[in-house]
């Protein structure tokens, strides 16, 4: 029997405390530190858009955050530009804030700089230890540089980055046990959210403070220490990313485990099947975020009775340390074997599956009885780990993940899966494909994402934010930022907007007609397809509505509160912010929803339309009607994922209609044909903005049900 108090030896649990590890009267100081990234440069309008700016936009009140960026520095003490001497330095550390962000090392790999790298660990140390002299309960969190798609005359300063600055980050996070946040990946794969190629867009400052946000607001549960015991035996222990993990034996059997530096409510945890360390970030980016990584081996077993058996007593030793009683099963390759056949057994242990590139026949790897050449020597161990003696007991053999689906499908747990394409190893024919579409049939939840061109390697993604989301989802530890109040950093001229003017200009635009207009008629509040419609607004330059608004709007009182690439959150800052109640709107057309596809699930859209809601309704007058459409029909195919999630959007706000206050509309039977298809002489080819004739049918309809609700001939 297992003793709890080793368990919580190597485990750590925590009891619930405030996320900064201390109690501070408000406000709590936030302080910035970093170099012309932090500072904003390359940003429109930075004074509004660096990254700390949007951070505090997004936290509220409730925090003050300051920028102590400046630009061209190092952290290096014998850089060519110290941030040492920075007089922002000496500001910040006057500044005694209880949260400190770093962010330098981008500028330390220019070639006069990198000469110094060997002091780089001890500097940031010194640092770091600075801000603990003033305030010895500051949380210090390092950021990790974000790429830098540059060269200079001796190579690229990214190498420098990925290979140098962000390792010794790492190893100073290891030894300080501080938290780092690895901002490197979330920019690898988008190199047009740099456009100069080093610093991000005000777009790319959104991503930068989206993920402080995140980790600011981070509930933790606290450590605990307890004496050994003899019940197992612990070996080395290691630095792995900056997170420490403990090599153990669990009778004879080798284990892992990595701890978080603050552990998230619920004890999330990951069992990962197979090439432990192989292509590790979605494991980073998710320790990060308060999960255990873990590992028991069973190599060689290909997911066989001693392979359960081993992941049966695994799972109840750290379950019995007070981890969650649902684990996330995580399988590379031939790791899909072990985490299928578990799964099927412990549906009611599991949180959700992640298989990359998954082995789910043997008979198609090792076997190599379809397109897939197999392995002849893994083919044996496999035979005689099921115990298949001849081609008949193989025939017969109904042992594989594909041919457990219909019990697996009931398990209900969410799955998903990243394969290459092109794999010739693991054909997805084989085993993705088909375990698919058979889940799809039997009404399991089954993702799948396919690399086009790739093979069996390499695994994962660069930048591993769908699998993170996909998993926080499952586990309940995502942050919804569909409800969270934020203003939007957009600026680009393609926005249907004058050159030189951004969000913030439109916003301003609209407060002005907002405060100058009364007894509005209508007040229509969106994104771009609002803004479409035109109107009075200075600094837009395409309102393809506008033949349809002279038609149906012209004896109307209306304002035009659209801005482009607006989303839920965005709609909610405006609305917490602006002056739109100063209009006494007869009613308000409320189109949101559309641009929150990408990051959001069905779920998280109609939660921020229900919140957009619910504030326009706590902020315009009592006698105001709201018609609400959320989004306007997406997706031209009627079949694509996009239309699905239409559909569960409206199926999630359509409640929200009361045929008093607020009244609910869906437009896709008058946007589509008979089979479903949007009609394109209403949308543009992108199945998102409308067409002037679009615009007719939207039009009428809006006055059509203008004068209904108010009664009115």
């Amino acid at each position: 029997m297992i003793k709890k108090h080793l368990l919580f030896l190597l485990f750590g649990l925590f009891s619930i405390t405030g996320s900064v590890g201390a109690t501070f009267q408000d406000p709590i100081k936030i302080a910035c530190v970093g170099n012309s990234i932090t500072y904003g440069s390359g940003v429109a309008n930075r004074e509004k858009n660096a990254y700390p700016e949007q951070l505090q936009s997004m936290l509220g009140n409730t925090y003050e955050v300051r920028n102590f960026g400046v630009g061209g520095r190092t952290l290096l003490k014998k850089g060519d530009k110290p941030y040492w001497e920075a007089e922002a330095y000496s500001k910040a550390l006057e500044f005694k804030p209880d949260v400190v962000f770093i962010k330098l090392g981008t500028n330390d790999t220019k070639l006069q700089n990198r000469i110094h790298l060997a002091d780089f660990e001890s500097d940031y140390i010194d640092l770091i230890n600075s801000f603990k002299t003033e305030n010895e309960h500051a949380r210090i969190i390092l950021l990790l540089p974000v790429p830098a798609f540059t060269a200079d005359t001796t190579g690229i300063w990214n190498e420098v980055i990925k290979n140098k600055i962000a390792p010794i980050t790492r190893k100073v996070a290891y030894r300080t046990n501080l938290e780092v946040l690895d901002l490197y990946q979330l920019f690898i794969d988008q190199p047009g959210l740099l456009p100069d190629k080093v610093h991000p867009s005000s777009l790319g400052a959104t991503v930068i403070a989206k993920r402080l946000y995140e980790a600011v607001i981070q509930k933790e549960t606290v450590k605990i220490d307890i004496p050994k015991s003899k019940e197992i035996k612990v070996l080395e222990s290691e630095n792995f990313y900056g997170y420490s993990l403990t090599n153990f034996e669990l009778k004879g059997t080798l284990c892992k485990v990595v701890k978080p530096k603050k552990v998230a409510p619920g004890a999330p945890w990951v069992l990962r099947a197979r090439f432990w360390g192989h292509e590790p970030q979605t494991d980073i980016a998710l320790l990060e975020r308060g999960f255990h990584i873990a590992y028991c081996d069973v190599a060689n077993l290909y997911g066989g009775p001693e392979a359960i058996e081993r992941w049966d007593r695994f799972y109840g030793f750290m379950t019995q340390a007070g981890l969650s009683k649902k684990v996330v099963l995580e399988g590379m390759s031939r790791g899909g074997l072990i985490i299928y056949n578990w799964a099927e057994k412990n549906p009611e242990k599991v949180a959700c599956v992640y298989a990359d590139a998954p082995v789910l026949d043997g008979k198609s790897w090792p076997g190599g009885m379809g397109k897939g050449k197999g392995s002849a020597n893994d083919w044996e161990t496999f035979k005689k780990v099921y115990h298949l003696k001849n081609e008949k007991e193989v025939s017969k053999f109904k042992g594989n993940p594909i041919q457990k689906i219909a019990s697996i499908a009931k398990g209900g747990y969410p799955m998903m899966h990243v394969c290459g394409a092109a794999d010739e190893v693991v054909p997805i024919e084989e085993n993705t494909k088909p375990f698919e579409d058979g889940i799809k049939a039997h009404g399991g939840n089954i993702h799948v994402i396919y690399k086009e061109g790739v093979g069996h390697h390499p695994h994962s993604l660069e930048n591993p934010t769908p699998m993170v989301n996909f998993i926080l989802n499952a586990t309940g530890q995502k942050v919804n930022f569909a409800q969270i109040p934020a203003p939007s950093a957009e600026f680009r001229s393609g926005a249907g907007w004058k050159e030189g003017k951004d969000w913030w200009a439109q916003a301003n635009d609209i407060d002005s007609l907002c405060r100058t207009s009364k007894e509005t008629d209508l007040l229509l509040i969106g994104n771009s397809i609002t803004q479409g419609w035109g109107g009075k607004r200075p600094n837009v330059t395409y309102a393809p509505g506008k033949e349809a608004m002279e038609l149906y709007f012209k004896d109307l009182n209306w304002i035009g509160a659209g801005i482009s690439g607006d989303r839920t959150q965005h709609i909610l800052y405006r609305l917490d912010n602006g002056s739109y109640e100063a209009a006494r709107p007869k009613v308000v057309v409320l189109t949101i929803g559309v641009n929150n596809f990408g990051d959001n699930t069905a779920e998280e859209i109609a939660d921020g339309i229900g919140k957009v809601l619910g504030l326009a309704r706590q902020k315009f007058s009592p006698s105001t009607k709201i018609m609400l459409f959320g989004p306007l029909p997406t997706g031209l195919d009627p079949n694509t994922d996009r239309r699905e999630k239409y559909h569960k959007v409206h199926a999630l706000i359509k409640h929200h209609g009361d045929g008093k206050k607020v009244f609910y509309y869906n437009l896709i039977n008058e946007f589509s044909n008979e089979k479903g298809f949007l009609k394109p002489d209403l949308l543009s080819q992108d199945g998102i903005h409308l067409m002037a004739d679009g615009y007719k049918v939207w039009g009428k309809l809006i006055r059509d049900n203008y004068f209904k609700i108010n009664k009115q001939e």
